[in-house]
């Protein structure tokens, strides 16, 4: 198969181009950060701007004050919206973030080293070098173990969150540690919605100290050891295939919230995203409310085909990962097992 350089790989091709460019495509990514921090900031304050608070949330079309009501920020009792100010604050916030962001990726893409590995060692990397990209996977684990502790954190110490069953936002004291309730979620302990049929904030909270700390054990191990012999051979270790990697448990994901959002009224309280959903098939899949257009039939459609087009992203970009070639339709070159 013929190599091909940035200059060869057309503009539509985004990402592709820095393929073997590592301080681009950080530029690229910091970028993008930045951009995804600027709308979160942005469409915040445009929805406090729009908001009435004598109507019910999930009926004004809103998708990001729903989520920060959730965590409990300026909510009276019964989900009444008191205080709209921490709402300002937290789109300004991610307004400023967005600044940085967006300066750290100009200055990769355009300043920094095009290779970075040629003047850091430590950042750089190689797409086929298996113990690398375990180890940057690791880093993203423990970054992920982090974030469920902030909501942790959120919930136990600095205010708690909205409890939909008592109409209040309350502290959660003490979380539910056992393992036999916690992960019992996934074999049906649940009820009959698997893991979205839990229905008390101490298990809610519980479940994210869980995550947290087998993010972060599983980050540790896999940034302090290589992988196994088998486990070279079993994957593809180049960039597309990590790329069908990401797409495909963001699909995942996104099918598992779709379901999560249409019938979870703790984590997702009817006062904020509108009452329970049911899934419905007119020709497409399709989550509804009766006639009610509310926030979680908003979100739960956008999870929905977020996935399933994550889904068909995966499949694509997994299959020319492993050699096939899609113009005479067969496998040309197995990539399997191509580590070092």
């Amino acid at each position: 198969m013929a190599v091909q350089t940035p200059e060869s790989i057309p503009w539509w091709a985004g990402n592709a181009r820095l393929t073997n460019l590592s301080g681009r495509l950080l530029g690229a990514h910091v970028a993008h950060a930045g951009l995804i921090v600027l709308w979160a900031g942005a469409t915040t304050l445009f929805e406090l701007a729009h908001f009435n608070r004598a109507q019910p949330m999930y009926e004004q079309g809103l998708i990001l004050l729903p989520h920060l009501a959730t965590l409990g920020w300026g909510v009276g009792s019964g989900g009444q919206i008191v205080d709209t100010y921490p709402y300002f604050v937290i789109g300004v916030l991610h307004l400023i973030s967005s600044a940085f962001l967006g300066l750290g990726g100009i200055f990769h893409a355009l300043r920094g080293p095009a290779i970075l590995e040629e003047r850091f060692s430590f950042f750089g990397y190689r797409w086929s070098d298996a113990n690398k990209m375990t180890t940057i996977l690791g880093i993203h684990l423990v970054l992920l173990g982090l974030g469920a502790g902030l909501l942790v954190a959120k919930a136990m110490f600095f205010g708690g969150l909205y409890d939909s069953t008592v109409g209040e936002v309350r502290v959660v004291s003490n979380p539910t540690w056992n393992s036999a309730v916690i992960f019992g979620y996934l074999f049906g302990g649940g009820g009959k919605h698997w893991i979205a049929g839990v229905n008390n904030l101490e298990d809610l909270v519980g479940g994210h100290i869980w995550v947290s700390i087998l993010c972060i054990a599983g980050g540790i191990w896999h940034i302090t050891t290589q992988p196994f012999g088998w486990a070279k051979q079993l994957f593809i270790w180049s960039g597309e295939a990590y790329l069908s990697y990401s797409l495909g448990a963001l699909a995942l994901m996104g099918l598992i919230a779709a379901y999560f959002v249409s019938v979870n009224t703790l984590a997702y309280p009817p006062e904020f995203y509108g009452p329970a959903l049911s899934i419905g098939f007119d020709r497409f899949p399709y989550f509804q409310s009766g006639n009610l257009l509310s926030s979680r039939v908003w979100l739960a459609n956008a999870h929905f085909w977020l996935g399933f087009f994550f889904l068909q992203g995966h499949l694509w970009h997994a299959l020319r990962a492993a050699g096939f070639d899609f113009a005479k339709g067969r496998v040309i070159h197995s990539t399997r097992g191509e580590a070092i």
